[in-house]
């Protein structure tokens, strides 16, 4: 079976807004929606997720549906049994950063912060002497 269009929350072949390495999207039972997590869901939705025992997913490499018993889930539930795709991972989650682009280091340092102190301009020859030790 395959997917149709416009039910993905975030896309077949985006990557997600909550988890970044999506390998699989599930379908809600209650609304009979696909989406990417249960955050998701919860976002577009104004019902809560309904559990179940048994559930749909949708592999996002082979872009094929199918069931998984979660009372009996194996190893080898872990996987697409139509393409071998390993859909439960470690979920990569987006973070917050503030970066900039540059150019080459070498050519333009602008970007890099000098950790070592500013040498302190003393007319004092004494206060001088004092920083020595």
């Amino acid at each position: 079976m395959y997917y149709e269009k416009g039910l993905m929350c975030c896309g077949v072949n985006s990557p997600g807004k909550h988890i970044l390495n999506v390998q699989a999207a599930i379908r809600a039972p209650c609304c009979r929606q696909w989406f990417d997590c249960a955050e998701c869901h919860a976002e577009k939705e104004d019902h809560d997720l309904t559990k179940t025992t048994e559930m749909a997913f949708l592999c996002k490499k082979c872009k094929k549906a199918f069931r998984k018993d979660m009372t009996k889930f194996e190893e080898s539930d872990e996987y697409c049994p139509h393409c071998d795709n390993h859909f439960v991972i470690d979920a990569k989650t987006p973070q917050r950063i503030i970066e900039f682009e540059t150019e080459d280091l070498r050519v333009d340092a602008r970007g890099l912060r000098d950790e070592r102190q500013r040498n302190l301009h003393t007319s004092d020859i004494d206060a001088f002497v004092d920083q020595l030790g």
